[in-house]
């Protein structure tokens, strides 16, 4: 994954009333911190932010050129998103080296279809691995392609880019395979929880297909 180039200004409000402000005014407010160095808060351009993301996904790396001239490499190591108004409300940025191995959680896609009258439960969407700061995958792939009921997908079966090492257990379930409800148990008693079971294995699939656009981490303090 190449790095995206991005300015940054430095913040000198905090506090929700400073972040609405910043938000107001098109930018992104971030907390940049790691390797030991005291955390700057800053303002990033939020269109350009969020086109990075939706590109690169959620491990994007961002080339941030601050106002004293100098550059920092860092990685979206938490984002808090406002998903009714579409908009990017906080960052927490990690520092990164190059050449530097760190672990991230990448996407699962699930490639091909399982058998006929199965149906796919998504149990990790996400998987835990180490690579090269500059070299992260932005997704990873498993196929399902022609699984019959009972068949199991595990971490051990997910492809690995050259230079990517597996950070999670081998035996971690990514997804099971089970026989779909018939028309008579949809039609019978308790269809109504079969359904919705159906519809949220289908909705976890569909979401694991599709790139991510927020982080998952513990978000270090805004102010």
């Amino acid at each position: 994954m190449s790095e995206v180039k991005i300015s940054a200004e430095p913040r000198t409000e905090f506090g929700k009333g400073g972040a609405r402000r910043t938000r107001r005014a098109g930018k992104v407010p971030a907390v940049l911190y790691g390797h030991g160095e005291a955390p700057k808060h800053i303002a990033l351009p939020a269109r350009e932010f969020a086109a990075a993301i939706r590109h690169g996904g959620i491990n994007q790396i961002f080339n941030i050129s601050l106002t004293d001239g100098s550059e920092t490499l860092a990685l979206p190591k938490a984002i808090q998103r406002d998903p009714l108004k579409d908009i990017f409300e906080h960052v927490d940025l990690l520092i990164v080296r190059r050449g530097e191995m760190i672990t991230v959680d990448v996407p699962v896609h699930l490639l091909g279809e399982a058998a006929k009258g199965t149906l796919v439960m998504l149990e990790h969407d996400k998987l835990a691995i180490t690579a090269d700061a500059l070299q992260l995958p932005e997704y990873l792939e498993a196929s399902i392609e022609g699984l019959e009921a009972g068949a199991h997908v595990t971490a051990a079966d997910v492809k690995l880019p050259s230079g990517v090492e597996l950070a999670a257990e081998l035996d971690l379930s990514i997804a099971v395979i089970t026989l779909a409800p018939t028309a008579e148990q949809l039609e019978g008693e308790g269809a109504g929880e079969v359904a919705e079971e159906v519809e949220e294995a289908e909705g976890a699939v569909a979401e694991a297909e599709a790139p991510a656009e927020a982080a998952a981490a513990t978000p270090t303090p805004e102010a």
